[in-house]
């Protein structure tokens, strides 16, 4: 028998669970935990740390006029912070919709080039050469 994944009713569970997630991740404590925690305060899902970042960034080489996407961005964590220490543009991709509203706001605020996709990093809508990098943090666990 071929296992296919998770069920219609697994998958629901998980985004509900998510979006409960970010109804609580950006309140002001839990920011103030993350910024000790990982050195940022994006409402982040992720546990990539700031020099871990950073690290990314200097393997991508992303600078400007680099195109990066960040695959299950959650809030935007790490992608919107790349785009703002490089000068890079970024695209936010994920499925709950609730994170990208907080990434999209994150963009706007700190007036970072960007974009958000409501997109499975399975199943982009979007054409090959569209990107000079992809990050993700956390998503394929």
């Amino acid at each position: 028998m071929e296992d296919t994944g998770p069920g219609p009713g697994v998958e629901r569970d998980l985004r509900a669970e998510y979006a409960r997630h970010y109804g609580f991740a950006t309140e002001p404590p839990l920011r103030r935990a993350e910024e000790r925690v990982i050195g940022a305060d994006y409402g982040a899902t992720s546990y990539t740390t700031r020099r871990q970042a950073d690290r990314v960034a200097a393997l991508l080489e992303l600078g400007p006029g680099r195109r990066l996407i960040d695959l299950g961005c959650g809030t935007g964590w790490p992608g919107i912070y790349l785009a703002a220490t490089t000068g890079c543009s970024v695209t936010l991709a994920d499925v709950p919709v609730e994170g990208l509203r907080v990434a999209a706001a994150r963009l706007e605020r700190d007036g970072i080039e960007g974009a958000v996709l409501a997109a499975s990093a399975d199943a982009l809508p979007l054409r090959d050469g569209t990107f000079d990098a992809a990050t993700s943090s956390d998503v394929f666990c």
